[in-house]
């Protein structure tokens, strides 16, 4: 059952051109500012998956640099001790042996440089830490935080051993 609504005396609705003339142009800000928040939304979703790339890449570097690091047999060590369970590894050797291994390897894409960050070395005498230090490049974003002076510094850290027998 509709019911009826009387007018109050006195008030007069607006004819509808009226009431269009009124409304026009109150969507524009609305479209406007959900575009710029998916916009945001999609620059945000595409540093982040460089980023998280970049640090793929970099790992993939600091495993095989560790595992490189891990074969180096400190002579000096070797003929000490003699051959555990494991190859004895020195600091330095996996600090030289991380160095040169990067050295020879090509740089990923999107990353400015990489290097070989403090905590690199011999844990135990038998298993090699490689720390590696990048700096990532970051597409749609990376122009702006140039611009205010910041990167995006990524570490990771590796550890391999090479087991006897």
């Amino acid at each position: 059952m509709r019911r009826r609504t009387r007018a109050v005396p006195g008030t007069r609705r607006p004819p509808r051109e009226q009431l269009a003339s009124e409304e026009s142009g109150t969507i524009t800000p609305l479209v406007l500012g959900m575009t710029i928040i998916a916009i945001t939304l999609v620059f945000g979703i595409v540093g982040a998956t460089s980023a998280h790339l970049s640090r793929m890449r970099l790992l993939d570097a600091a495993d095989a640099a560790a595992l490189n690091a891990s074969d180096e047999v400190s002579s000096a060590s070797l003929y000490d001790t003699g051959v555990g369970s494991a190859l004895p590894v020195s600091d330095e050797a996996v600090r030289s042996s991380a160095a040169s291994y990067l050295a020879r390897r090509q740089l990923p894409p999107r990353m400015r440089q990489w290097r070989v960050a403090p905590g690199t070395g011999a844990v135990d005498g038998t298993t090699a830490v490689v720390v590696l230090e990048g700096d990532a490049e970051l597409p749609l974003v990376g122009s702006a935080l140039k611009g205010i002076g910041g990167t995006v510094r990524i570490t990771v850290e590796s550890r391999a051993r090479s087991d006897v027998g």
